[in-house]
Parts: C-alpha cells; sequence; structure tokens
C-alpha cells in the first residue's frame, strides 16, 4: 500500500492522448513533481509525495508512454514539447496558476522549457540529475543505439534491438547504473518493475524524438529567470555532472553535490533530497517558518519520546512497563509517545501522553494487511515494500524529535529511525536507545537463492550501519538472554547471529510487563473474569492486526468437533481492534469479543490458549505457565525461526502447520493439550527493571 494517497486525480486529453495526474491538497503553495524519461512513470516520486504533501500542495504528473496515460506510437508523440503541453493542461485543469517545479533527469528539460516559455507558471525549480545535453552523451550515443549487436554487453545494451529482444535485460541493466550504491537492490527491483509496465516501442520512440533534439540549451537555460536548485551526484553514471554544474552556473542556480549517490538520490537518498527540496520550497515562496521554544535542559524536566512498534498489540505492554520503572528511576521524566493505532488508543485509555503527531503516521499495520494472504505473510518481502512508508514515518518523527527538545529517544524496533539516523547520522538529535527481541532477516526455507542473497544483503547494510556509526545507537537492548538469539550467520561470509549480538547488545531477560506471581489463584481471577469452576476455557487469540482472520476462523470450525470431545468445553475468541467479530462463523458455545483489556489476564485463567504465533502472546503463555497451540504465519520468518527457537528454549507451546491443521487437526490437539500440566522454563519478572537501568544510564 502507499504511505499516502491522493486527494483526487484526473486527467486531461490533448489531441486524443490522456495524461493521468494526481492532486494531494494542501493550503499552500502548490509544487509540481514533473515527469521523467517514460521508462518510469510518476511513482518515481513515491518518498516524495508524502513528506511534501504534509507542507505543500503537491501535484504529480504521470508522464504519457508509462503508468496511467496513455502510450501513443511514433517519436512525434514525445517531443518534449508534448511534456511541457501536457505539463500546462495538467496545471489549468488543477487550477494552478504557479507552482515551483521538481524534476528528475530528463524531466529537467521539460522543466526548463516549461520555465522558458511560461516563466509566469513557474516560481522555481529543483532539478534533480538534469539530463539538459549540453555536450554530446558520451556514453549514449546515436550510433550505440542504433547499431546492430548480437549479444551486447555493457552499454551496448542501450540499442534498440536488445531492447525489443530482451526488455527485462536492458531494464536489470539500466536500473544497475541508475543505483550504483551499496544495498540498492530494492530500488533496482522497483525500476525494473517500473520499466515493465510500459513496452520497448515506446521507449524506442522516446530515444528517437530525443535523438531528433533541435534545441541549444545553453541559449534556454541562460534565460531563465526563476530560482534553481540542481542536485547532483559526482558518480552519476547517467548524466554527466558537468551537465548539473553548467545548470547552475547558467541559472545563478545553487548546486548541492551529492558525494556517494547515483542518478536517482531521490529515490536511495530520499531523506536528504526531501529535505532539500523543501528548504528551497520555503526561500523561494517566502514561507514563514514557524516560532519556536527552546528551554535549557537544566530549567526544564527531562523528556524522553518512546517509539512503540504499531505492528499488533505485542510491545505496547513491555514498553509500558520499561517506561513505568524508568520513571520511578528518573522521577521528572516525561514521557511523549509516538506510535499509532492500534497502541496509540491502548495508550491513552491508560492515561499516558500520545504525542498528536502520530495521527499523521502512515500505517504500517494496514500495509501488513494488505500484503498477507490465507494465514501467509511474507514477512522479509512485506518489510521490502514498506520503504515508502518508512520513508514518510521518519520524517514526521525527525520533525517531532527536532521540535521537542528530548533527552532520550526510545525505539522498540522503530526500523525507519534506526535506518536512517545510520543513513544521516547528522540529523541525530538524542540519545538513541534501541530495542528488539529479534536480530536477523532470515530467508524462508523454500525461498530461492535470491531471497536468500536479498536477506543477506540487508543484514549486511545493518552491520556495516553498526561498524561504521556505532555511536549511533547509545544503547542496544536485545528483549531476552543470549541464549534467546538464533544460531546461524547472517549470511555467507557476515557473522555468527548470536555472537554479533552478544558483543553488541545487552540482555536485561524478557519484559512480560505482569508478575504471574500476582496471577498464581486461578480460582480467584477465573471467578473475577466470569469463568466457572466447571467449564474447560479455550482461549483463541491472534494479537493487534487484522491478518489472523483465517486462523480465528478455522479455530471455530473446529469447535462441535472439539466441544464432543472436551465435555463443558467453552471457546472465547478475541478478535482484537482490527477484526469484526461479526465476521467469524457463528457457534453455538463460540463467543467473540472485541478487544479485551488486560488480555494476559485472561490467558492466564485459561485451560488452553490457541494463539498465532508472536512473541508476546506466546511469552506471556509460557510466563503463566498455560498450555497452548501456536500457529505460526506461513512465510513469516519472525514467528517461524526466531520465536519457534525461543519456545523450544523454554520448552513451551505446541505448535501446529497451518497447512495441516483442518478443523479434525485442530479440535484433536484442543482435546489432547487442554489442561495438560506444562514444564515450561521460568521467565524472569525484573527484565522492566534492568532495561530501565539500561536506560536510566543515559539521561
Amino acid at each position: 500500500m502507499r504511505a499516502r494517497y491522493p486527494d483526487h486525480t484526473g486527467s486531461v486529453d490533448r489531441d486524443g492522448v490522456r495524461v493521468h495526474y494526481e492532486v494531494y491538497e494542501n493550503d499552500a503553495p502548490t509544487v509540481v513533481l514533473m515527469p521523467s524519461w517514460s521508462i518510469v512513470h510518476a511513482r518515481v516520486w513515491k518518498a516524495q509525495i508524502p513528506y511534501l504533501a504534509r507542507h505543500w500542495r503537491v501535484v504529480v504528473v504521470d508522464g504519457r508512454g508509462n503508468g496511467r496515460s496513455d502510450r501513443p506510437t511514433g517519436p512525434t508523440a514525445y517531443a518534449d514539447d508534448q511534456y511541457v503541453d501536457d505539463t500546462i493542461a495538467v496545471l489549468d485543469a488543477t487550477t494552478t496558476t504557479e507552482a515551483l517545479v521538481v524534476a528528475l533527469s530528463r524531466g529537467a528539460k521539460y522543466a526548463v522549457l516549461l520555465a522558458a516559455r511560461h516563466p509566469e507558471r513557474v516560481s522555481g525549480m529543483a532539478l534533480i540529475a538534469p539530463g539538459i545535453p549540453f555536450t554530446s552523451h558520451p556514453v549514449l550515443t546515436a550510433a550505440r543505439f542504433t547499431a546492430e549487436v548480437a549479444a551486447p554487453e555493457g552499454w551496448d545494451k542501450f540499442n534498440a534491438r536488445h531492447w525489443r529482444d530482451d526488455w527485462p535485460d536492458f531494464l536489470g541493466f539500466f536500473f544497475g547504473r541508475v543505483f550504483p550504491e551499496p544495498h540498492s537492490s530494492k530500488h533496482i527491483e522497483d525500476g525494473v518493475r517500473w520499466g515493465l509496465d510500459t513496452t520497448p516501442e515506446v521507449v524506442v520512440d522516446t530515444m528517437r524524438a530525443r535523438l531528433d533534439d533541435p534545441v541549444d540549451f545553453e541559449t534556454v537555460v541562460g534565460s531563465l529567470r526563476c530560482p534553481v536548485l540542481v542536485l547532483h551526484a559526482p558518480d552519476d553514471e547517467i548524466n554527466p555532472y558537468a551537465w548539473g554544474a553548467r545548470t547552475a552556473e547558467l541559472t545563478g542556480g545553487t548546486l548541492v553535490t551529492l558525494e556517494g549517490s547515483g542518478h536517482a538520490p531521490n529515490a536511495r537518498d530520499p531523506v536528504v533530497v526531501n529535505r532539500l527540496v523543501h528548504d528551497f520550497a520555503c526561500r523561494v515562496t517566502g514561507r514563514r517558518v514557524d516560532a519556536r521554544t527552546w528551554s535549557r535542559p537544566r530549567s526544564r524536566p527531562r523528556r524522553a519520546l518512546y517509539l512503540s512498534s504499531p505492528i499488533g498489540l505485542g510491545h505496547v505492554r513491555r514498553d509500558r512497563a520499561v517506561a513505568e520503572e524508568l520513571r520511578r528511576r528518573v522521577p521528572d521524566l516525561a514521557i511523549d509517545w509516538l506510535t499509532q493505532d492500534p497502541v496509540s488508543s491502548v495508550l491513552a485509555r491508560a492515561g499516558e501522553r500520545v504525542h498528536p503527531a502520530g495521527r499523521s503516521l502512515a500505517s504500517e499495520s494496514a500495509h501488513l494487511e494488505s500484503e498477507s494472504g490465507e494465514h501467509d505473510l511474507h514477512c522479509f518481502r512485506t518489510f521490502r515494500e514498506m520503504d515508502e512508508i518508512l520513508v514518510a514515518n521518519f520524517h514526521l518523527f525527525q520533525e517531532v524529535v527536532e521540535d521537542g527538545g528530548y533527552d532520550l529517544v526510545v525505539a522498540d524496533e522503530a526500523w525507519d529511525v534506526d535506518h536512517f539516523w545510520h543513513e544521516h547520522p547528522h540529523l541525530k538529535r538524542a540519545p538513541l536507545a534501541w530495542l528488539t527481541d529479534f536480530v536477523g532477516f532470515l530467508p524462508m526455507d523454500d525461498g530461492d537463492a535470491e531471497e536468500a542473497r536479498l536477506a543477506a544483503d540487508h543484514n549486511a547494510e545493518m552491520l556495516e550501519h553498526v561498524e561504521r556509526h556505532g555511536w549511533v545507537r547509545d544503547r542496544s537492548i536485545f528483549v531476552g538472554n543470549p541464549e534467546d538469539v538464533v544460531p546461524g550467520t547472517f549470511g555467507p561470509g557476515l557473522p555468527g547471529i548470536r555472537e554479533w549480538t552478544e558483543e553488541h547488545f545487552s540482555f536485561p531477560g524478557y519484559v512480560t510487563g505482569f508478575d504471574p506471581d500476582t496471577l498464581s489463584d486461578r480460582e480467584a481471577l477465573r471467578a473475577e473474569l466470569g469463568y466457572s469452576p466447571d467449564e474447560q476455557v479455550c482461549l483463541v487469540t491472534v494479537g493487534g492486526s487484522g491478518v489472523g482472520t483465517d486462523l480465528l476462523r478455522r479455530v471455530v470450525d473446529a469447535y462441535p468437533a472439539a466441544a464432543r470431545r472436551v465435555p463443558g468445553l467453552r471457546m472465547v475468541v478475541v478478535t482484537g481492534p482490527r477484526i469484526d467479530p461479526a465476521a467469524l462463523p457463528r457457534r453455538d458455545g463460540v463467543e467473540a469479543r472485541a478487544y479485551v483489556p488486560d488480555l494476559h489476564r485472561h490467558l492466564a485463567a485459561c485451560d488452553l490458549a490457541v494463539v498465532q504465533g508472536g512473541l508476546s502472546t506466546t511469552m506471556e503463555l509460557t510466563a503463566a505457565k498455560r498450555p497452548f497451540l501456536y500457529v505460526p504465519l506461513r512465510h513469516h520468518f519472525e514467528q517461524q525461526y526466531h520465536v519457534r527457537h525461543r519456545l523450544d528454549r523454554h520448552g513451551a507451546g505446541r505448535r501446529l502447520d497451518y497447512a495441516g491443521a483442518d478443523p479434525d487437526v485442530v479440535a484433536e490437539a484442543i482435546a489432547t493439550e487442554i489442561g495438560r500440566p506444562v514444564r515450561y522454563r521460568d521467565v524472569e519478572t525484573d527484565g522492566a527493571a534492568r532495561a530501565a537501568d539500561l536506560l536510566a544510564e543515559l539521561l
């Protein structure tokens, strides 16, 4: 799913060619994101839209030849003038009288022609890796494009015949040159996918139009009078850096050199690009910077910003327990929580201070649900597809931390903060404590070699971050013990996971957020919760996300057969805040509830639990010494490997494979396991206090 969807969309028709656009409304000046070469479409701006749309009205033009726009035939349909006129038509259709224009690569040609011919419509231009041909291109020549090469290699693949013969091969090569930066596999995949949304014939036509280009860009660019920002990398393998430098020189604009970046820093280095474009837009439009207040740290109470993972509800109990212990150690500490539903609602009900900016976070839980199938969530792929959400949420976090004057940031698996503060360590504004209950992204057993390569590459990037900028994490805390870390390596040639984690993390033990001894009188607890002594209670829950609907239905379908085997069986199904209880089948003897506060107390009171396989719920059951069945999501590496390893170490639970767990199998497992005495390894009860000790040292 997207991090931000348009407020409305539309299209303009010019001579029978439909050009699509999107509008993100805001009571602010307009920023127009121009089309680029038709090998990509408007999604090339996906990392810019959410951030810019919070500050500006944004109009995005989907260039002809790709995306939702038409794909006319013939080189004349792709002349520069066509893109300029398309943009003017979109500005008219969206009642945009004037805009700041942002353009990438070939789109910079369209932008400067737009500004030269319609100066009253352009307040300024931000040009990224501008493809303005002041000189002949050193690689992309007409001779190379039209040559007859049987088996081209390297840049000889920039060839019309090869495009027609093997378009995917060219796309893989080309976007590998667009993104030469290490660990750019996701960006290359995106580029190839966008290129496959058009045809080689369309892109051949765009090149033929370019080869016939008669424009004297020295004169055109030199005539511009609007403010200009140029972002360009010396290592750009597509457009020479000298073109960007010449653009800035002729316009009297600002040249920002992006050392180490490639051709598309808006995708690979979106945080720096977004902030530069935003600051430029503020200068061009004269936008007033909001007044801020600063307080000397010694004149105010200490403040912490706590980020609690919004994926389900598993982390919020442990985070609150750690926060309570931290307040005991630092009595004047004020804690703000930056998170989103359903976690923010739980915190608000508990009287915690939830930062209002959390309402603007892009939903990570909704993204997981959009990527899931029948009890199937490929966790690693889903995380990779969450990239634009992570960029958008990091920008929001950065604004909060820059405005808040915090003395500590506690990030419980806030992947965006950890990644982008390591990528941009100069943005760090406070000590960072990083909490996690697993280390290492692992490929699935049924995955291919490419999945294993990508997982290892992701791990390698994280290791390089920590080795290069280890000071970004002031404290790394593994919620558990060294033995809870999985064995094995991060990938070929990479360190062992457990050995590396022991070297770089502290281990406070597990944090349940409650003391099992307070729930040891099960008879009194059951009476308080409304469970009779003569009934066998089976509690079924899948956590706070909407991914577990299929498992709930399957267990409900198993109830009649289970009830025949277990006299007095009572099944209580807790759907959580994101699943409607009415969506489940109706069965006599089964009651469905939505969100249940203090679910851990019901887990401690039940005779058996059937759960999905998340760590928090299964460890709460382990701590309470209750029998349970757990059914990990298919292709969810954390549940399949990390959680399973920890539960095996504790001797806890019985694992069922969803594929083989039909209602009869589930019914038999319920009958076998319900009320069974268990001998689990004890779960420590001082984990929150020990974690708080580690955090208090940073204040």
